[in-house]
């Protein structure tokens, strides 16, 4: 079974949902973890929008990185800039992928326009995530 992680800055909503995604059309061929180089909480937003798609997220836990380096991952996605640049060295041989996607959180405008950038965020992630299933998991 493949592992993999997704990474991001505060580990609260792109990697959440990331995460959400990957183990939703991965199935069981994957284990699938998240964690940030800060943790921020799960954004109560990402919860709400992946729910709108069929994907509850609501257990899900804000993990700093290190809880994961005894873990031998194949394969770590970073899914902003600073967690590529941030990133620790992890001494294993993952495939170290990357994809910056739009913070969500920093949206501004009335909460719909905030909550329609959560959408396109959301809808972003889930067509890197059913791509990288298909392409990496789906051999």
């Amino acid at each position: 079974m493949e592992k993999i992680l997704v990474l991001c800055t505060g580990n609260s909503c792109r990697s959440q949902i990331a995460e959400g995604f990957l183990r939703h059309f991965a199935g069981s061929r994957a284990e699938v973890y998240s964690a940030g180089i800060e943790m921020h909480g799960v954004n109560p937003k990402a919860i709400q929008v992946m729910a709108e798609a069929g994907i509850d997220i609501s257990s899900h836990t804000s993990n700093h990185v290190n809880e994961y380096a005894a873990i031998d991952f194949d394969y770590v996605i970073t899914v902003c800039d600073n967690a590529k640049e941030s990133c620790p060295y992890f001494p294993s041989r993952a495939k170290k992928l990357h994809y910056n996607f739009p913070d969500p959180a920093k949206a501004t405008g009335t909460e719909e326009e905030v909550m329609n950038e959560f959408r396109r965020v959301r809808d972003l992630i889930k067509t890197y995530s059913a791509k990288f299933v298909a392409e990496n998991l789906d051999k």
